[in-house]
């Protein structure tokens, strides 16, 4: 597989089986070469302004307009109905997600998606949603696209090989992946696979400013990859399946051809690709902590300046060297919401309990922090330069809105672990007014 890089930039690409397929010096000429169709994709209203105005040009066999009407398809656990249980305020962690053994439950991406918690509405495009990806099997002559919104995509569990009509990308595990609003996608899976998605609806990812940091850091535009351009020309008779999630439901049209029919094409409005190695971590080098923000990848904001609809952050491996410090994360309460996944090892703050393919939520202003054991061990700790979370990634979905768990997440999934909360009752008061 063959990629280019650069986050947001206008790229061009054309399979090589068809050089000089794109047009030249025009987007939609009278006649297109190799008699294809000209189709623009837009991830942005024509007249926003061209720092934020995102679009593609696609060169394609047929256009995808052509296909059966759309009707209504089973969603399963998908949902974005904030409703259907109470409100639950307490801190909720969850055993990893189980993936359904293939012979007796075939599954795939679509199938397998469940709604863990979110907020807003897609109609009114404002809010996100996480859900939960388990499956076994790949998807075969059937693509999703999703009308509400982007989908960041964190495999924990087995890699992915996603064909899009921009062309093919393979995602693994310490990988991401953004499929943006109205991207048609297939997945295939080469056993048991499970993931975490955010979705937001109403924006697009972008990456973070600097600010004082200056030009250089954190998650660098040159590491984001773009696939290549990429074409079927196959007949399905037996009909191709198109599914769209729109206002949260999911819809189901048949074609007799595959949709990854486009020869070429240019823009900047791409599914792209990250490997989270890739990033440059910035970190306290004399006392104390530096926000967790210093560890965002991709952020998502809204019309408010520096407050986010979601931020993607991850908590990599790296240095700790504060001097007189408690270094692991300190006790919180926060105005965000903030759901954590771990794709892999053992999460610094909470050794035991907190598990790959797991999570955990600390809704809006509920307190948050370091378990008793880690707590003793880091206060009593010989403070010299060590490594902090070596062969291990955890990440945060950090939101300004109040998110609201589903049913399946608080009893369906039978996941959730109601002991959660004892990894705090060992602590104990250290006080002591005679000792200053």
């Amino acid at each position: 597989l063959q990629y280019m890089s650069g986050f947001g930039n206008e790229h061009v690409s054309e399979d090589p089986r068809c050089p000089g397929a794109l047009p030249e010096g025009q987007n939609n000429p009278q006649v297109c070469p190799y008699g294809l169709y000209a189709e623009q994709l837009s991830g942005s209203a024509f007249t926003c302004p061209r720092p934020t105005n995102k679009r593609s040009w696609l060169y394609r066999i047929l256009p995808s307009v052509c296909h059966k009407p759309f009707k209504p398809l089973e969603e399963g656990h998908l949902t974005h109905d904030w409703d259907e249980i109470e409100p639950d305020p307490n801190q909720l962690r969850w055993r990893p997600f189980e993936i359904p053994k293939a012979p007796q439950n075939k599954m795939d991406f679509v199938s397998g998606l469940h709604t863990l918690c979110g907020a807003g509405e897609p109609r009114g495009r404002n809010g996100i949603a996480v859900h939960i990806f388990v499956c076994n099997t790949s998807m075969i002559d059937r693509c999703l696209y999703n009308s509400d919104g982007d989908f960041l995509i964190v495999p924990q569990q087995g890699k992915l090989l996603i064909t899009t009509e921009f062309g093919k990308m393979l995602v693994e595990p310490n990988e991401i992946c953004v499929i943006q609003q109205g991207m048609r996608f297939s997945v295939e899976v080469f056993g048991e696979t499970r993931g975490y998605i955010l979705e937001v609806y109403g924006a697009h990812f972008e990456l973070p400013d600097l600010g004082p940091i200056g030009a250089n850091g954190l998650a660098n535009p040159r590491d984001f990859l773009v696939p290549v351009a990429w074409y079927e020309d196959r007949q399905v008779p037996g009909g191709y399946t198109v599914i769209s999630k729109y206002q949260g439901k999911l819809f189901a049209a048949q074609q007799d051809y595959s949709p990854y029919n486009v020869v070429a094409w240019h823009g900047n409005y791409t599914p792209y690709k990250y490997h989270l190695e890739k990033f440059m971590v910035i970190n306290a080098v004399a006392f104390d902590h530096a926000d967790p923000s210093i560890f965002t990848v991709l952020t998502a904001k809204t019309t408010r300046a520096g407050v986010a609809l979601a931020d993607f952050v991850i908590f990599p491996p790296r240095w700790g060297v504060a001097n007189n410090t408690f270094r692991p994360p300190y006790y919180h309460r926060n105005c965000m919401s903030e759901f954590m996944g771990l794709i892999k090892g053992h999460y610094e703050a909470k050794e035991e309990g907190f598990q790959p393919g797991g999570g955990s939520l600390h809704s809006m202003m509920t307190p948050h922090g370091p378990d008793a054991d880690c707590f003793e061990k880091a206060s009593k700790a010989k403070l010299e330069p060590e490594r902090v979370a070596d062969g291990t990634m955890a990440f945060m979905f950090e939101s300004s809105l109040s998110l609201a768990v589903t049913k399946w997440g608080l009893q369906t999934s039978n996941r959730l672990d109601k002991n959660y909360y004892k990894c705090w009752e060992p602590l104990k008061s250290h006080f002591n007014p005679k000792c200053k």
